[in-house]
């Protein structure tokens, strides 16, 4: 049976889902439990399954990612969220260092099956460190897999899907899209596949490849200009589906990349390059990327001036198009 839901209901359908399916699983973090979280994501997990698998941690975010790290290592499955992305920078040492490299290190014999959920985004008004698109970073990072839905759907299916890995998830969610929409998600179980992307608009003469939570403004202004554009979720930033991405720009001949985060070393130089190398001479245009300048995100009276808007996604359409 499908219900509608927001994406905070999905993924906490999800998470307890999974706590139902796999008693090795564990929630934890700052104010996870009795309160729910700041977003309400975990709201009555910790009355459901108790106090031993939804628990409350101190206010220390390098210390909720090591012993994260501990119980995956000692048979687990930790499923940590850190309260906002830009605090996660305090246990970027121990995912790095450790959660990336472990099953490297221990040559495949000790994996590291965990999920770090944490919100990430702008354009809710937010303070500093409340915005972060940390995406890049982390995928930079090799071993540690990134995801970031773009819908309710998607978030359920991902998250159920990440939890069958064995090698750490950082799980990205829009605070934007939390309460912004609902679709029609299944009550029942069902997997997505990490690092596969999805055409979600048909099309023939222009490639959009996005995800999380510029989506919608994507798919705004596709619609409102009536425009023949092929339009692709990522789903997964890493790994990489650019098979899915070079196919669609052998058909269309045109690439726009919209991101959040910012331009420079971001996921859309990353895409931009394979494409380059893929199918250069299918291209009848220079790439083009929308995304925020370099600089760290503002202060709420400012961060319209720096998110990508759909006015200039669509001023970047028409740009493609006629090149």
């Amino acid at each position: 049976m499908d219900t509608q839901m927001n994406m905070v209901s999905a993924i906490n359908n999800a998470l307890g889902t999974i706590l139902k399916q796999d008693d090795k699983a564990i929630i934890f973090g700052e104010d996870v439990g009795r309160d729910g979280g700041v977003f309400r994501v975990t709201d009555g997990l910790q009355a459901k399954f108790g106090e031993g698998r939804v628990m409350d941690t101190p206010l220390a975010e390098s210390g909720i990612i090591g012993t994260a790290i501990g119980m995956a290592i000692a048979g687990l499955h930790p499923l940590p969220e850190i309260q906002f992305a830009g605090f996660m920078y305090l246990g970027f040492d121990q995912l790095v260092s450790h959660a990336a490299r472990y099953r490297m290190r221990t040559r495949s014999t000790i994996s590291i099956p965990m999920i770090v959920r944490t919100p990430v985004s702008g354009g809710v008004r937010a303070l500093e460190h409340h915005s972060e698109n940390p995406e890049a970073m982390y995928a930079h990072a090799g071993g540690l897999v990134v995801v970031e839905p773009s819908g309710p759907y998607d978030a359920k299916g991902l998250l159920l899907g990440a939890a069958k890995l064995k090698d750490p998830v950082i799980f990205l969610e829009p605070t934007k899209l939390y309460r912004l929409f609902k679709e029609e998600v299944p009550e029942d179980a069902y997997e997505l596949p990490i690092g596969k992307s999805k055409v979600v608009r048909q099309g023939s003469k222009l490639t959009i490849v996005s995800y999380g939570v510029m989506m919608p403004a994507v798919k705004n202004v596709v619609e409102s200009k009536k425009v023949d554009a092929e339009i692709i979720d990522l789903r997964t930033i890493n790994p990489l589906d650019d098979a899915t991405i070079v196919e669609s720009v052998k058909k269309t001949t045109r690439l726009l990349i919209v991101h959040e985060a910012q331009q420079s070393f971001g996921v859309g130089a990353e895409i931009a390059a394979r494409v380059a190398e893929k199918a250069i001479y299918e291209l009848e245009a220079p790439i083009l990327r929308v995304a925020a300048p370099s600089l760290p995100y503002p202060d709420p009276g400012y961060e319209r001036y720096y998110y990508p808007t759909e006015k200039k996604i669509g001023a970047a359409i028409d740009k493609v198009l006629s090149s």
